[in-house]
């Protein structure tokens, strides 16, 4: 790769960078990626918390507007990860491409997925306890930003597996495409742009994102078993009904499926596609 151009690198380029990245990344000492890990889950939950606050109120707006708005703000959290520097699972299923090039065994694969997961996990839980304790979930005037936690919550807690795996399959094609994408820029700039478009495409449709539903179901869990006030008034304004929003959906319903459609979707759609194009018959 030549450093005298300012032109963004070639896919075959791209690649490479992949395939480089994905090794370091597997080596990476224990306690600094789990601590970039952490940095990812917050970094992605700032990006939900400014989704949820452009989410509310916006019923007035037409559907397709309101949802590429809230696309588009919630872009944050991955131009942190990347121009900041974190290490977030759904991005890192690139590492595939090190992997199938045989430049990493399988358990280190496995291993930095798992500390990337938990590390995630970690920092989303942080965020949302954070924003319990700040009473952010408060403002908003008539419309609490509370009132959009809870509604986004409870419709991801009630979400069909099947289709949650493959909303998750379609979310992180995107995802991992913004994170590839970024691997040809040479600026920052190139690198936010690259981002804003496929993350605001992929909130917009709807899809599902296994990182970022651990901060928004469990804020949403949180408003409504500790503050049991705000959501009885929630239930009075809206009629919706909360029975589905529970730990155990949590889970069943979202986060393991939609992580398992992520996984598909970032290694085999995009990592595996282009691991074949132009990385199988490279020595």
């Amino acid at each position: 790769m030549s450093n005298e151009s300012f032109d963004a690198l070639l896919p075959i380029e791209m690649a490479r960078r992949a395939e480089l990245l994905g090794v370091r990344k597997a080596e990476a000492p224990f306690v600094r990626f789990l601590a970039l890990s952490i940095l990812a889950g917050a970094f992605i939950s700032l990006g939900a918390m400014f989704a949820t606050t452009m989410a509310t109120g916006g019923a007035a707006l037409p559907y397709g507007v309101n949802r590429l708005l809230i696309g588009f703000v919630f872009s944050l959290g991955l131009i942190l990860v990347v121009v900041g520097g974190a290490e977030l699972f759904t991005g890192n299923n690139l590492i595939v491409m090190a992997w199938a090039n045989k430049k990493i065994k399988t358990g280190a694969l496995l291993k930095s997925w798992a500390i990337a997961y938990f590390g995630n996990f970690l920092g989303a839980l942080g965020t949302v306890a954070l924003v319990y304790l700040s009473g952010q979930y408060l403002f908003g005037g008539d419309v609490k930003i509370g009132f959009s936690a809870l509604s986004i919550a409870a419709a991801k807690a009630g979400l069909d597996p099947v289709k949650a795996f493959f909303l998750g399959l379609l979310c992180n094609a995107l995802v991992c495409l913004a994170v590839w994408m970024s691997y040809s820029a040479r600026t920052t700039i190139d690198k936010i742009t690259t981002i804003i478009f496929p993350i605001t495409a992929f909130v917009a449709m709807g899809f599902e994102h296994s990182i970022a539903n651990m901060y928004f179901i469990p804020v949403g869990l949180a408003i409504k078993y500790f503050d049991p006030a705000f959501t009885a008034k929630f239930i009075e304004v809206t009629g919706t009904n909360l029975d589905k929003l529970n730990v155990a959906n949590f889970f069943i319903n979202n986060l393991i499926p939609v992580t398992l459609g992520n996984i598909v979707g970032g290694t085999v759609f995009v990592a595996g596609i282009y691991w074949m194009i132009f990385l199988k018959d490279s020595k």
